[in-house]
């Protein structure tokens, strides 16, 4: 349950009187509800009132950290480390908002998720990111339901749990070009991160963790073979001269066996794929600036790039869902199981042959 105390001390230092009187009323109201919940249980199982303290004693609350500490252990059980990492991510939020208490997945009510939307909006966070923890502890409300360790509700459904349009973030091929083209010679890391994008926007929008992890044995008979670490989707494109350029010009940065110097180290930790893009994304800032973009350019947008300049060029969405490993594009695969690759080349030929 709720330490309350401790979370009206840690808020009473930033909050008006107003402001913590509104706040004491809906914890109030909140522990009215919970209570509530524990009499609709007792109902359903009927127990008679004479027993209330008995039942209240013998089932509590289970801690809905330490159960969301199992789905995460869960997650990294089935080397799903980047879901793990939006759990966490989530869960410290979360803590953060409770002031550290714990809490009792019984004590997930409606109120007291909108007070922590309210506490995310405050904070400066948008709603797409607010939207974002939100559907993760829903996700794990919702695999306590299904565990029984509470009862079937929705107190979800008040808080925003949708996706905004958010900043545009796509560029154009002349953007694209102007980023080829644009002189870098006097700084190392902004060429650097410039490479990686344009390499991934030539891999039809490879994410940063699929190339870190690629090896040169991926490479075979003109082709780059390799699985989608989120998707475990297998993918083949075309060996391009332009894909070569930039992998020659780095050939003897990479550690033993890989095909970029991204993993520097032969652990492989989170921590070094997470600084090497936050490095590459820091300069693709500077990259911007010079190349007179006014997006927020990062690793990401030469994906959301590639897809834009193929659907320009009228490429079927079909083939872009095929060319960028879309498992989720469930109707697509029920019109068309497989496409032969090279109608996925010549549109990945089409769109280099463009620069």
């Amino acid at each position: 349950m709720i330490t309350s105390k401790a979370k009206d001390n840690s808020m009473s230092c930033t909050l008006s009187v107003e402001e913590r009187l509104l706040h004491l009323e809906q914890r109030m109201m909140h522990q009215v509800n919970r209570f509530e919940g524990l009499l609709n249980r007792m109902e359903k199982a009927t127990l008679s009132n004479h027993s209330l303290p008995n039942h209240v004693r013998s089932q509590p609350s289970v801690s809905f950290f330490d159960f969301m500490r199992l789905i995460i252990e869960s997650l990294r059980s089935a080397q799903q480390e980047r879901t793990a990492e939006a759990y966490e991510s989530t869960m410290a939020s979360f803590r953060r908002f409770l002031a550290d208490a714990d809490i009792g997945i019984d004590d997930i009510t409606a109120e007291l998720l909108k007070q922590y939307e309210s506490y995310l909006w405050r904070g400066g966070l948008s709603k797409n990111t607010s939207s974002f923890y939100m559907r993760i502890l829903r996700a794990v409300f919702n695999r306590a339901i299904d565990s029984e360790l509470t009862l079937p509700r929705n107190p979800f459904k008040h808080v925003y749990t949708g996706i905004d349009r958010t900043v545009k973030r796509a560029l154009p091929l002349r953007a694209i070009k102007r980023i080829k083209n644009l002189p870098l010679d006097n700084s190392k890391g902004c060429d650097f991160a410039r490479d990686m994008f344009m390499l991934s926007f030539y891999l039809r929008g490879m994410s940063y963790i699929d190339m870190a992890y690629l090896r040169r044995s991926n490479l075979s008979k003109g082709y780059l073979t390799y699985k989608r670490r989120k998707t475990g989707q297998e993918l083949h494109i075309k060996w391009e001269v332009c894909m070569q350029q930039i992998v020659d010009k780095y050939k003897h940065e990479c550690c033993s066996g890989y095909l970029l110097p991204i993993i520097k180290h032969k652990n492989e930790s989170r921590s070094q794929l997470k600084y090497g893009l936050t490095r590459i994304n820091r300069y693709l800032a500077d990259v911007a600036r010079k190349a007179r973009i006014s997006i927020p350019l990062t690793l990401y947008v030469a994906r959301h790039s590639w897809a834009s300049v193929a659907k320009d060029k009228k490429i079927p969405l079909s083939v872009i869902s095929e060319s960028m490993g879309h498992g989720s594009e469930k109707t697509t695969r029920i019109y068309l199981k497989s496409l032969d690759k090279s109608v996925i080349d010549r549109a990945n030929r089409q769109i280099l042959g463009l620069l």
